[in-house]
């Protein structure tokens, strides 16, 4: 995202109300109702597929606690730092904006979903898919952010789910 583009952004979404409550449904809505579903998602594997229940724990786990690390280690600035504007929700965060920490626990949650249920997946995945648009639309990430959140979660979910 170059600062024309975030500009644009930020502007478009400061002027249009509508837009605005839109992307602020799905920036925040969105990542809750993962952070819903994954718990109950955990309590039916509890009871259904105990066998797989410590995997479907530690493989989001792992990816949670891998992105938070590497984001420590590389600490790049967020766009609105580097463009010293605000972001359209005034996003107060400074660094840590590589890879994005929200995109990626969407993915592997996604991919959970897929390892227990393909329609629950496909509809996990959708939300994931928003998600990550929400992270770039507002200004809180750049598009290389999300697209590595997105790539760990659905390359750790191939792996961890589906070849191991």
């Amino acid at each position: 995202m170059n600062r024309k583009i975030f500009e644009w952004s930020v502007r478009f979404f400061e002027r249009s109300k509508n837009a605005r409550k839109t992307l602020r449904l799905i920036y925040s809505f969105l990542p809750f109702t993962l952070l819903i579903a994954y718990p109950a998602l955990l309590v039916y594997a509890a009871f259904t597929m105990q066998d797989k229940l410590l995997r479907l724990v530690l493989v989001p786990l792992c990816v949670f606690v891998g992105v938070t690390l590497l984001r420590v280690v590389i600490n790049e600035t967020r766009p609105y730092e580097k463009y010293g504007k605000p972001s359209v929700f005034r996003k107060s965060t400074a660094g840590k904006s590589f890879p994005s920490r929200h995109t990626a626990s969407a993915f592997i949650i996604a991919m959970t979903f897929f390892y227990v249920s393909v329609p629950l997946g496909t509809a996990a995945m959708t939300v994931a898919l928003l998600v990550a648009a929400s992270r770039v639309l507002s200004g809180a990430h750049y598009l290389h952010d999300v697209l590595t959140g997105a790539a760990i979660g659905i390359v750790s979910g191939q792996i961890f789910f589906f070849m191991i």
